[in-house]
């Protein structure tokens, strides 16, 4: 969590003080890193679908819980933000409003872009 936080720091000059609680990206980014995810490697399928779907409701910002997400992720105005289920991301990435790593098809295969 506490590499979101810096990075809401080091990607928008607007944020002061304790305003990272305002944003969120970082909401969204902690229940997937600390509940959906894990719930979803462990194969339970219902509860972190649910979750992403409350946090889509709130956020507007969807995150399949089957997207792994590398430390530092920044979501900036995220209203639009969809993550699919095997995209990747890196590292320190910076998301804008209305990206979309969304895949086509019904193959079981990886369908989703890797952004690094």
């Amino acid at each position: 969590m506490f590499e979101n936080i810096k990075a809401i720091y080091r990607n928008d000059p607007a944020a002061k003080n304790i305003e990272f609680l305002l944003y969120p990206g970082l909401y969204v980014l902690v229940m997937h890193r600390y509940i959906s995810h894990p719930l979803y490697r462990i194969k339970i399928p219902f509860i972190p679908r649910l979750l992403s779907q409350i946090m889509r409701f709130f956020t507007g910002i969807e995150i399949h819980p089957g997207a792994k997400i590398g430390k530092g992720l920044f979501i900036d105005h995220g209203i639009g933000v969809v993550i699919g289920e095997t995209a990747e991301i890196g590292n320190n990435c910076v998301m804008f409003h209305n990206v979309t790593l969304g895949g086509t098809g019904h193959y079981k295969i990886k369908r989703h872009p890797t952004i690094g």
